[in-house]
């Protein structure tokens, strides 16, 4: 790749094992090397990504270390910095915020390196409820956009319309100082990769019964369910069976059986629809529609890796099933972040 001064770079801000990292390099982009707090990553990012790593909490960085590590400078106009930190703090989803409330701030501190660094580009992807929360520090990172010469567009965007075959919804800013505008991608509606389309190819996944672990690099390894989880997914119909077609009143949870609301725990994925938002927990057939869709076991690591649009040869390196799951929910959908770095060439 040509190291010319006008082409491209990337330095990726809370990489996690490399998604934004992996469509940037699809699209043709140069990707020097990403950041994260979670050291469990960097082999699989490394080996993925062939850039370097930086084993690093960003709310404490030096800002002239990140310069020496990845050979950057202060007001490069060819530089793209990427923030996609962990935010589950400002998400619509209601769960414990105090578990995630040390993430609040680390848009704040992303901030900080660009307001140093001054890069000719920025990409923001995170939750959607961090654009309509008022705690949120994204109001005052626009207005520090909007007072250091940056133009930028934001939305929420579905990565199903990018080519994922996953419903899910994400807050997404691209921003730049070079150019007089800059819009995000727009929403192919009429594009949607089913289920069936991503794992339905029996050659590529084959059957495999519950409690498989997969040593190969391929990971095609589903959890082992309880007796009574095998119950409930063998009492559920093929094809996007919920808990509610279940006749049998002792496989439900007590705190279900007067309640309509959480259809899709104990769910199947439907075939021809894509799949619900994959998450750290897809592992878990109770924790979501995770269900295969005809056989009686949770989807496997390398099915949630592939509906997240992970191509076949990327490798996650971990011996723990938790721990690649987690790599998995966390990252940005490659293709999604590929027609995001479109906006950038």
């Amino acid at each position: 790749m040509s190291n010319s001064k006008n082409n491209i770079k990337v330095v990726d801000f809370f990489c996690s094992v490399g998604g934004v990292s992996l469509g940037f390099k699809q699209a043709g982009i140069e990707v020097l090397g990403g950041i994260d707090i979670d050291q469990s990553c960097k082999e699989t990012y490394e080996k993925n990504i062939g850039a370097k790593f930086l084993h690093e909490d960003v709310s404490e960085l030096n800002l002239k270390k990140v310069g020496k590590y990845f050979g950057i400078r202060r007001g490069q106009r060819n530089l793209i910095f990427v923030g996609c930190s962990p935010c589950q703090y400002y998400s619509n989803i209601k769960t414990d915020k105090s578990k995630s409330s040390s993430t609040r701030l680390l848009l704040a501190d992303f901030q900080e390196f660009v307001a140093y660094f001054r890069p000719g580009y920025i990409f923001i992807e995170n939750v959607p409820g961090l654009d309509s929360n008022p705690e949120s520090p994204l109001g005052q990172f626009k207005t520090f956009l909007n007072e250091n010469g940056y133009v930028f567009d934001d939305n929420v965007l579905n990565a199903k319309y990018f080519g994922v075959p996953q419903n899910r919804r994400r807050y997404i800013l691209v921003a730049s100082r070079i150019k007089k505008k800059i819009k995000l991608p727009k929403e192919d509606t009429d594009n949607i990769i089913t289920v069936r389309n991503a794992i339905g190819d029996y050659r590529k996944f084959p059957p495999i019964v519950n409690g498989t672990k997969d040593r190969s690099s391929y990971v095609h390894s589903a959890a082992a369910l309880k007796a009574i989880n095998l119950k409930r997914i063998q009492a559920t119909p093929h094809d996007g069976g919920s808990r509610l077609d279940w006749n049998d009143d002792s496989l439900q949870l007590r705190c279900y059986r007067n309640h309509d609301g959480h259809t899709d725990a104990y769910g199947r994925l439907s075939w021809d629809e894509p799949s619900p938002t994959i998450t750290t927990k897809f592992v878990s057939y109770s924790n979501g529609r995770y269900g295969h869709p005809e056989q009686d076991r949770a989807i496997s690591l390398r099915e949630g890796a592939t509906l997240q649009s992970f191509p076949e040869d990327f490798e996650f390196c971990s011996e723990s099933q938790v721990t690649i799951a987690k790599m998995i929910g966390n990252a940005v959908p490659p293709l999604l972040a590929k027609s995001i770095a479109k906006s950038f060439k």
